[in-house]
């Protein structure tokens, strides 16, 4: 019994490295992210452009996905939002008038999850785009692009995403490589203790029959 317990101990021990290894290492879980945005969150432009736009790290799905543009309690947005690579595009009607405007958007990511953010920016002048006009903005367009907050948080005046699905990333074969040590640690320790087993519990059978 004294020569068995430490083995159990190993073994035991080796088990709890298995366990640590393949659930305790697991990739960080994350959504995708807004990178910039045209207008740049905060700017000043000289009048409303003629769309505005948001751009992921990856490229969002189009199904699910909606932009608002308001000022004044208008909603300024043509039409439904474009996926054009990685951003996703809004167009806005003729005629937008000067002053502040805030922009709400709500995207499917390329994990199928919903994420929505916000941002503002301030237009000196009306639009001047004429009806049936189409342009797309990118992240030069209008104003510089910035950074946004991270489209898997909530960002200002949106409420609460769902806590985040883990995303796709490489498949860490480290960590299975990992685990395959530890297993075959595990097998090598309980065939050692069986072979030492088996001398003591024949000796044990000896002194019994005598």
């Amino acid at each position: 019994m004294r020569t068995i317990r430490p083995l159990l101990a190993a073994v035991v021990a080796a088990v709890a490295l298995t366990a640590a290894v393949l659930f305790g290492a697991a990739p960080a879980s994350a959504h995708d992210v807004a990178e910039s945005t045209a207008p740049a969150n905060g700017a000043s432009v000289a009048e409303v452009p003629a769309s505005v736009s948001i751009t992921f790290n990856n490229r969002p799905l189009a199904i699910g996905s909606g932009v608002t543009v308001t000022s004044g309690g208008e909603n300024w947005a043509d039409g439904a939002v474009e996926i054009i690579d990685n951003q996703a595009v809004q167009k806005l009607r003729p005629g937008a008038p000067a002053g502040q405007y805030t922009v709400t958007w709500r995207v499917v990511s390329s994990d199928s999850h919903p994420i929505e953010g916000t941002f503002s920016f301030t237009a000196a002048s009306g639009s001047t785009t004429a009806a049936g006009g189409s342009a797309v903005a990118s992240p030069s367009a209008s104003a510089p692009a910035a950074s946004v907050p991270s489209a898997g948080t909530s960002a200002p005046g949106t409420s609460g995403n769902e806590a985040a699905p883990a995303e796709s990333q490489p498949f860490p074969w480290s960590i299975v490589g990992l685990a395959v040590v530890a297993v075959g640690l595990v097998i090598f320790l309980a065939v050692t203790a069986r072979r030492k087993l088996a001398p003591t519990d024949s000796a044990d059978a000896e002194k019994s029959a005598e």
